[in-house]
């Protein structure tokens, strides 16, 4: 027996998304219902299979498995051609974070389907992201949210203290680079970021203008706000960072690009996710044990702030049987799910007690040093522009862009950002 008919034109569309893809399925033996849920990429921290047949086997309902592309950019295309075909090939989605308001017309209302305490026990702005119009359309399965990542061996060196603004650590960088640079390795740099134009520059950029109290871009509202003094002052500082304590090639560093020129031992301050935490302290690698982590750092005026990531899952409105796609997504975000998923994977949890579990923080003390950071994280402005979030996002991210390159002033740059929000919103968000 094989789960998918491709009698018709929905599942046709699937098998060829598949097929285009490289996707693959895995099911277990028939029972009661068969659930389609789209997983990760494989990769060594996708726990989702695991998880859905354990739910198969305890329920006696069918699960089959999608493995998504690796590019979310990718999923997410995926989604919108088959949600846009009104299939009811995917029951349960992973969804990332700045999901839910693109997808909002094609996914249920969880919370006509489970009970009413359903959402509780999470990190409450997690939830506010995942609600749109007052509907609650994914519950979070495990997030990221921005730190600082700092050279523990080097600050000591020098007799700092990690910075806790954004001058400080101009600063203190430029005078580690430099020092470091004259006792001979010229390749050290004092911080690396995201700084190239894609979805990475928009959570790095609104990091570094929430931070100086120049608001979100776009407000609860729907206000466009960028266009302010906080917000040029924050971006003009970052611009000043290029090329003196940043390399020149930042404007096109992502996370990957960050990481290696940290974990080389060549930088000694980095702006990352949770993530590159286990890799640095690998055995053999340059800065093993010589690094910690912190709050990123604020404006003179303003509060660290730290862009909230991660995951959750939804329910697909065109599913056939929503009540159980619903039940496997309690399931999988239940806390029992979750602390295995900590404690094995080290992906940190979205429900609060996680960060006070004594087994938790045997296995993975970092988990328990980043709750402050997730109780004051920063939605980026997806929920409140819906299906514009991408070009909203697009536009931000390259006019910030244009500021690191010197080819605008923040002043320039802010002012025909405002314009462009407005094109976009001149028939409402």
């Amino acid at each position: 027996m094989t789960c998918f008919s491709r009698t018709t034109l929905a599942r046709q569309v699937l098998f060829g998304a598949l097929v285009a893809s490289g996707l693959t399925l895995v099911t277990t033996q028939a029972q009661a219902a068969t659930i389609t849920i789209a997983c990760g990429d494989g990769g060594s921290a996708d726990f989702c299979p695991e998880l859905a047949r354990q739910w198969a086997q305890e329920t006696g309902h069918e699960v089959a498995v999608v493995t998504t592309p690796q590019s979310g950019t990718e999923t997410l295309s995926l989604y919108q051609q088959l949600l846009g075909s009104k299939s009811s090939d995917i029951d349960v989605l992973m969804v990332d974070t700045v999901w839910p308001g693109l997808l909002a017309a094609h996914l249920i209302d969880l919370a006509d389907y489970l009970p009413e305490d359903a959402s509780e026990g999470f990190f409450p702005a997690m939830i506010d992201n995942n609600t749109v119009d007052d509907r609650l359309l994914a519950l979070p399965w495990y997030s990221d949210a921005g730190l600082l990542y700092y050279r523990r061996d080097l600050l000591e060196k020098y007799d700092h203290d990690v910075p806790e603004t954004w001058e400080q650590l101009t600063e203190i960088a430029r005078e580690i680079q430099n020092a470091e640079r004259e006792a001979g390795n010229e390749r050290m740099h004092g911080f690396v970021f995201q700084g190239r134009a894609y979805e990475g520059l928009t959570t790095n950029a609104l990091e570094w203008i929430a931070s100086y109290g120049g608001g979100t871009i776009v407000d609860d509202d729907g206000n466009i706000t960028v266009n302010n003094p906080q917000a040029a002052e924050a971006l003009t500082l970052a611009a000043s960072w290029v090329g003196d304590i940043a390399p020149r090639g930042v404007r096109n560093y992502m996370e990957e690009e960050a990481r290696g020129l940290f974990q080389s031992g060549n930088a000694v301050f980095m702006r990352n996710w949770p993530y590159a935490w286990a890799l640095g302290q690998a055995d053999g690698t340059a800065i093993q044990g010589k690094f910690g982590v912190a709050p990123l750092p604020h404006g003179s005026a303003g509060e660290s702030v730290a862009t909230l990531g991660g995951w959750s899952w939804a329910v697909s409105r065109y599913s056939k049987n929503p009540d159980l796609a619903a039940e496997l997504v309690a399931y999988l975000t239940a806390e029992a799910q979750q602390k295995a998923h900590a404690i094995r994977f080290g992906m940190n949890p979205t429900r609060v007690t996680l960060y006070q579990d004594k087994e938790v923080l045997e296995v993975q003390p970092f988990i328990g040093e980043l709750y402050d950071t997730l109780v004051s994280g920063v939605p980026r402005p997806a929920n409140v522009t819906g299906e514009h979030y991408t070009r909203v996002s697009n536009a931000f991210f390259n006019r910030v862009h244009d500021v690191l390159s010197g080819d605008l002033t923040a002043e320039q740059a802010l002012g025909q950002l405002e314009r462009e929000l407005n094109r976009i919103s001149r028939r409402g968000w």
